[in-house]
Formats: structure tokens, sequence, C-alpha cells
């Protein structure tokens, strides 16, 4: 066996293990350490807002009671929940013990040993538990027979009058809330989809940033808009640093940016020109930028008549330039429309300008060679060349 047989087999198994490590390495940073590079972001994907309200004083959470309604349907399930229960088995409780009062104050217990001749103020309450089901039975209206008030006494006639208002209060409010709840708008936002990235590319010769979206309903939003915010970090000619700086971004379609005909999945796209915030960006600046894009679209739905709005947002990792959304739309040979949501997110590299400037300086570059001026004062005169060389 050769010498260098050895030597060659521990350098492969060096080279092997270096590898190794600096994949291990790498996988390392990756998972553990790469959630800290990660931007911040105002709007998640799915529309919710990441904001937090610190040092709110006393007196302005009073105004959350103020307001009971919207604090109980921006509660979450599990809190609304609670308290419906709390609130029916509270005040039926509460009642159980207020009619106990009652028939322990008239000595109707059997632990008084009232008379033959006895008439309670109501029948066959013999005990707290009794006192709580005739209170259950009043508020529900269920009405068993064998409990009842008798005209013996005001109080409690009283008392069962306040009871049943009270009651039927809680009840639509309590009713109402839950009812509120499912069918808020909120949740109808949940079949609007937008597309997972954003791109660049040219769409009728010109720059524009694309953004597909989708109603996964076939019943239609009415009166659609739909219109972004670009938010960023910007400092002032007085040194003022503004966080969360907000630039309007139009988007539109072929048809405009309002009541959209929101049947099939649309391209909305915004075009690149001397007023966008994009403009002064580039295909190799563009990851190193510091923005959010967020993007609304707003519209009544068609079934309740309710307003309700979309969001998502966009980081720069998410926008792709030089890329185009593949095509979605087909029609079969039944002459049906087909969308195919495979294809929803999915992007194809085209050519594209690598910033917005050098397309405006091509398309003027272009223009100024097309451009040609006659001078009627210019006239070609023949001239006979003749050979003066003699030999």
């Amino acid at each position: 066996m050769d010498a260098s047989g050895p030597s060659m087999f521990s350098r492969l198994i060096k080279v092997l293990t270096e590898r190794m490590f600096k994949h291990l390495r790498k996988w390392f940073v990756t998972h553990f350490f790469g959630h800290h590079r990660r931007r911040a972001r105002l709007v998640s994907k799915d529309g919710r807002c990441n904001i937090e309200f610190g040092n709110v004083e006393a007196q302005t959470r009073f105004i959350f009671f103020v307001d009971i309604w919207t604090t109980v349907l921006d509660l979450k399930w599990r809190y609304k929940m609670t308290i419906f229960i709390t609130a029916f088995l509270g005040s039926w409780f509460l009642f159980g013990l207020l009619w106990y009062a009652v028939a322990y104050i008239h000595k109707d217990l059997p632990e008084f040993h009232p008379s033959v001749n006895h008439t309670p103020c109501v029948d066959n309450i013999n005990g707290l538990t009794s006192a709580f089901l005739f209170s259950l039975e009043t508020q529900v209206t269920i009405g068993y027979g064998f409990r009842c008030v008798t005209e013996q006494c005001g109080t409690a006639i009283f008392l069962l009058i306040f009871q049943s208002i009270l009651g039927v209060i809680i009840n639509s409010f309590m009713c109402g809330a839950i009812l509120a709840k499912i069918s808020r708008p909120k949740k109808r936002a949940k079949t609007i989809t937008f597309s997972k990235n954003a791109v660049i590319s040219k769409r009728g010769g010109k720059l524009c940033l694309l953004i597909r979206v989708a109603n996964l309903r076939k019943s239609l939003l009415i009166g659609s808009h739909i219109y972004g915010k670009l938010l960023k970090t910007t400092v002032t000619p007085e040194g003022e640093t503004i966080i969360l700086d907000q630039t309007n971004v139009n988007f539109v379609v072929d048809a405009g940016n309002e009541n959209l005909f929101f049947i099939s999945p649309l391209t909305i796209y915004h075009i690149i020109d001397h007023n966008s915030p994009f403009f002064d960006m580039a295909a190799e600046t563009l990851p190193q930028q510091d923005f959010e894009l967020v993007v609304f679209l707003d519209g009544t739905v068609e079934s309740t008549s309710a307003t309700c709005q979309v969001r998502t947002s966009y980081v720069p990792e998410e926008v792709l330039w030089g890329y185009r959304f593949a095509p979605i739309v087909s029609k079969t040979k039944e002459g049906k429309y087909r969308v195919d949501f495979h294809n929803f997110s999915k992007t194809v590299a085209v050519d594209t300008p690598h910033c917005a400037m050098c397309l405006y300086n091509e398309r003027d570059a272009r223009a100024k060679m097309k451009r040609g001026y006659d001078n009627p004062n210019f006239i070609l005169s023949e001239v006979n060349e003749t050979d003066d060389t003699k030999m």
C-alpha cells in the first residue's frame, strides 16, 4: 500500500468534517438567531395589527367600560363565553338570595313552622335551593307551575317584575353580543386573500409593482376600493425622526381602483413613476431598504350590507424584482372560466430594468433617436469628380 494513502484519507476526513461543521453552524445561526434579524411588522400577513399601548392612564381605561358594547364585541371568545355564563348564573343566584330573603322575612320557611292557614309569598320555597330554582324559572320564563307568587305580599310582586325586566335586558344584551360576534364582517375578510409576494415588472410599457388578490366566495364585495400605505422611518430636514411615517401608494386595475368587479382574482398594480416612493429604489438596493407596504381593500358584503376591510403587508424580502405572476384564469372546452389557485402566488422571471430611472432614461433616449429635423435651406449639389493626375 502506498504511504500517501493514509494521508489522503485523513485529508478527506478533515475536509468532510469541516464541511459538516460549517453546515451545522449555518443551520444553528439560521434557526436560533435568525429570528432576531426579522423585520418588525406593523400589520401581519393576515391583517392583524402588531401594536402595543403602554402607560395608559386609569381614567382612559374607564372609557372602555363606558362603551361596553364595543368592548364586549372585541373580546375573545373565551372571555365572552365566561361573561355570558357568569351573567346568567350570577343573576339567577343573586335573585335566588333575594327570594330566599323574602321567604325568610315573611317566615315562609319550614324552620318557622308556619300554620296551616299561612299563605306564603311564594309557594313551595323550602330553602336556598328551591329559591334558586324559582329564580331560574322566573328569569327564563320556564314556569313549571309548582312554585308561584301569591298576592300575599307586595314585595314579592315587585321583585318578580324587577327580575323579569332585568332578565329581558340581560338576554337581549348577551344574545345580541353573541349574534353580532358571529356575524361580524371581519370573518368575511378571511375569504379575501392576497398573494404571498409582490412583484415588480413592466406592464403596459411602465414599471409597476403588482399584487394579486382573490375573493374565495362567489358572493361579491360591492363598491370595493383598494389602496396602500408605505410605512418607513424618515428624518425631516429639522432632524426629527418619524417612525412609521406614512406615504400614500395608489393601486389600480385596468378599470380604476374603485367599484371593482371582484368575481375573479385581480392583479392590482402601482405605477412606479416620479411621484412613486419606489422611484429611487433599484433591484440591487431593494433588499437593503427598510419599509413596510400595507395594502387595504374596503368593500360592502353583498349578503349582509356590512362594510369590511382586508389588510396585508409586504416587507422588502417579499417584493420580487423582475418577476410577474403566472396565469391563473383559463377557459374550458365547455365554455366555463376556471381559476387555478395553484398558480395564485406563483411567479415567473421576466426581463425588467433594474431601476425605474433606467427605464425612463432608456425611453427618453429612444424618443430622441426617432426625432428628425428637416432643413429646407440645405441643398445637395452633385460634384463631378475628374482625375487631374496625369502620368
